[in-house]
């Protein structure tokens, strides 16, 4: 009797551990629990498709630490027949990058692995998008792109058109008696990886920025001085506005109609009203390049070609606080996710800097390829993209604590430079 009351204990125990052993099993692979499993799940939109992957816990997927106490550490180049002049992450797994004008297309690329996802030309017929005095396959010439928020579209500027009805030229150094053709805008459908509106707007398209509202597209005209204002709803152009030679990089407030534009050969930063039309100089500098807003727009970020050097600017006040040293012909900018971070290419020095926006230092300068005159930040991944004209993009994971002092970096602090050389390829 004892002998059985024993056996059938062990047997209990025995069955005891199996279920617990099977609920560990199920709870460790039962699908839809990425955290469950110690992984990260991502979704990219590619192709048209959503595709899920599983993956291990990586420093670019789950990094938690402020980006200023991180550094940037070189983990891809990719070559491929690309020119590329500026790239945008769309924060929700691709990569747009325009190719040099006379290449006639963008490439788009899965963030996280950075494959190519489409290599897509520039070439469209307008009159099918209501243009009739273009009928046929025009090109257009890809310069800058802007990202909806929700990263289903992307909206692409054209350099000069050509085809059936365009003169197809037009060159950086011009003003409004230059007579050039007007550019046109392009949507880019994430899902159909194609084009699907064309809007024209003025001449020599450059920079393209969206309102936080996601109701209107901002674009800046090189030859004309002026900005265009882009209604999303009807894909028209509803307002322009004259300011300065050679108008820029934007950027805009959150009550949606206050806009900073960067007169590049203007030599000044203007503070736009995009309702009334009215603008005022907030400040002049030689050769204003580029402008980033902080999270929490409180401030604004200047890169000055002409000066090497990059601006902080409280907003309240539209005045200059801090400045800093960049490097050869600063060019675009970008900012990391939790606004700690700054990046900057400095297109002669073939280099990027890394600042610290709290107290405006350059703790980190990389070697790039030539000319580097595009940059973006990943913030799915936590990587920075920098295209360089020459040929090449190179990707950067910035998601690692910055080592001890006195330990190696792999990089050195900026140099203290003054730059006087003739720029080139705005």
């Amino acid at each position: 009797m004892r002998r059985r009351r024993i056996a059938f204990a062990l047997a209990a125990c025995m069955c005891m551990v199996l279920t617990v052993s099977v609920i560990a099993l199920w709870e460790t692979f039962r699908p839809g629990d990425a955290q469950a499993e110690g992984r990260a799940t991502t979704v990219h939109p590619i192709g048209g498709k959503t595709t899920r992957s599983h993956q291990s816990p990586t420093p670019e997927v789950t990094q938690r630490m402020a980006s200023s106490a991180t550094r940037l550490r070189q983990i891809d180049r990719f070559t491929g027949g690309i020119t590329p002049k500026s790239v945008d992450a769309s924060g929700h797994g691709l990569v747009l990058a325009n190719n040099m004008i006379y290449s006639h297309s963008i490439t788009v690329y899965d963030s996280t692995s950075h494959k190519l996802v489409k290599r897509l030309p520039d070439s469209l017929d307008l009159s099918k998008f209501g243009f009739t005095k273009h009928k046929g396959v025009a090109q257009g010439g890809p310069v800058e792109a802007a990202w909806t928020k929700d990263a289903k579209y992307a909206y692409v500027s054209n350099y000069v058109m050509s085809g059936p009805g365009f003169k197809g030229f037009a060159k950086d150094e011009c003003s409004p008696k230059s007579g050039f053709d007007n550019g046109f805008v392009y949507r880019f459908n994430a899902r159909t990886m194609a084009w699907d509106q064309a809007i024209e707007v003025g001449a020599v398209p450059k920079f393209v920025a969206i309102t936080p509202d996601q109701k209107k597209v901002v674009i800046s005209n090189w030859c004309d001085f002026t900005i265009s204002i882009i209604d999303r709803a009807t894909a028209k152009q509803t307002k322009v506005i004259k300011l300065a030679a050679q108008p820029r990089g934007i950027v805009i407030m959150p009550d949606n109609k206050t806009a900073y534009v960067a007169a590049m050969y203007g030599n000044k930063v203007f503070r736009v009203n995009m309702e009334t039309g009215e603008h005022h100089v907030i400040m002049d500098v030689n050769r204003p390049r580029h402008l980033v807003l902080s999270p929490d727009s409180k401030t604004l970020y200047l890169a000055a070609s002409g000066t090497n050097r990059v601006y902080k600017i409280d907003t309240a006040t539209d005045k200059v606080v801090a400045e800093v040293v960049s490097g050869p012909e600063p060019r675009s900018m970008t900012m990391s996710q939790d606004g700690t971070a700054l990046y900057v290419v400095n297109y002669f020095g073939k280099s990027a800097s890394k600042i610290t926006t709290a107290d405006m230092k350059v703790v980190q300068q990389v070697p790039t390829d030539a000319s580097p005159i595009g940059i973006t930040y990943d913030d799915v991944t936590h990587q920075v993209w920098v295209a360089c004209y020459g040929g090449s993009m190179l990707v950067f994971d910035d998601s690692k604590k910055a080592p001890a002092s006195g330990a190696p970096t792999g990089s050195e602090p900026a140099p203290q430079v003054d730059s006087t050389a003739t720029a080139t390829a705005k």
